[in-house]
């Protein structure tokens, strides 16, 4: 049994150390990335995002005083048996976010869109977001708290089979110029990109590409990992720096997921998640052992099984005939 005050307090601190601990995947990336950036006011941006990334850790406040809307991604082994069950979590889970607006400081960003009703605490109705997942075996629980920009960086198109990859590329590269040349995502970013599955379920996959996959993992079909790669090259050719700038430092790195689609159509969204890539992550045991760490391991074999266990067909005597 996973006892519920130790989920309160690890939640706690995975809000303090996604708003305030860079990943160190991504730092790396971005230090390859600044590295090859050409452009002069590029560089500058991110010569200076780099040292207030140390500030941030050193001062122990957030490294962007946008923090985004935080959200949450819970994976549950399948033998995991939570105090309280999953309602009690979900309470503890929106009262830590509510919790850490106040004490790491967060920005209060979430508001009711009509009525701009504001709580102060990023938690209201259907906020924070809890996503859920589940892996076979296991008395674990995984935390994932991602701080992610809510406003812009984000776009979907219904493509058609006949466009092909072809059509993919052009979208994302209109994607990518709109980004910069409007200021609407904060670059260099991981790009995700969801590719199939229904109107809302590439919309999920594009976002979970861009949040919860580390800079420098591939996906698993040696196709797609082949277009990941291209993709992050082609975002860096454009002309488009840090923030927009002239420069080539436009894409820290690009996953694509997938999902089955309807035969007539290839639904696509492109995610940028921002110059602040916020995430952190938790492994808590059900003897109280908890582990800490940044990459999700959201997307493992499990999360992308492609078809269900089905049983061998029966070879009748007339379809023997």
């Amino acid at each position: 049994m996973i006892d519920i005050d130790i989920i309160h307090t690890t939640a706690r601190q995975l809000m303090d150390k996604a708003a305030i601990e860079i990943p160190d995947d991504y730092l790396s990336g971005l230090k390859e990335t600044a590295a090859k950036e050409e452009g002069d006011l590029s560089s500058f941006v991110l010569q200076a995002m780099l040292e207030n990334y140390e500030a941030a850790k050193e001062d122990r406040r957030a490294m962007c005083a946008d923090t985004g809307v935080p959200r949450w991604y819970v994976k549950m082994g399948n033998e995991a048996r939570i105090d309280g069950g999953p309602v009690a979590m979900e309470e503890r889970l929106r009262l830590a976010t509510a919790e850490a607006t106040t004490s790491v400081p967060l920005r209060p960003n979430r508001v009711h869109p009509l009525w701009r009703t504001d709580h102060d605490n990023n938690v209201g109705i259907n906020a924070p977001e809890i996503e859920y997942a589940f892996e076979p075996d296991g008395d674990w629980l995984d935390l994932t708290t991602v701080h992610k920009g809510g406003l812009f960086g984000t776009d979907y198109r219904m493509l058609f089979p006949g466009d092909g990859i072809d059509g993919i590329k052009r979208f994302f590269i209109d994607s990518l110029v709109s980004f910069g040349k409007r200021g609407l995502a904060c670059q260099p970013a991981i790009i995700g990109i969801g590719l199939g599955g229904s109107k809302d379920t590439t919309m999920v996959l594009g976002k979970q590409a861009a949040c919860l996959r580390t800079v420098g993992d591939r996906n698993p079909d040696p196709k797609i990992a082949a277009l990941e790669e291209e993709f992050k090259e082609v975002g860096n050719s454009i002309g488009m720096g840090a923030m927009g700038f002239v420069g080539n430092a436009m894409v820290v790195d690009c996953h694509i997921e997938v999902g089955y689609c309807h035969t007539g159509g290839m639904p696509m969204s492109v995610h940028a998640f921002c110059l602040s890539s916020r995430r952190a992550t938790a492994r808590i045991h059900a003897d109280g052992r908890v582990e800490y760490r940044t990459d999700p391991n959201w997307f493992t074999p499990y999360m992308r099984r492609e078809t269900v266990e089905w049983p061998p067909a029966t070879v009748t005597s007339k379809q023997s005939a």
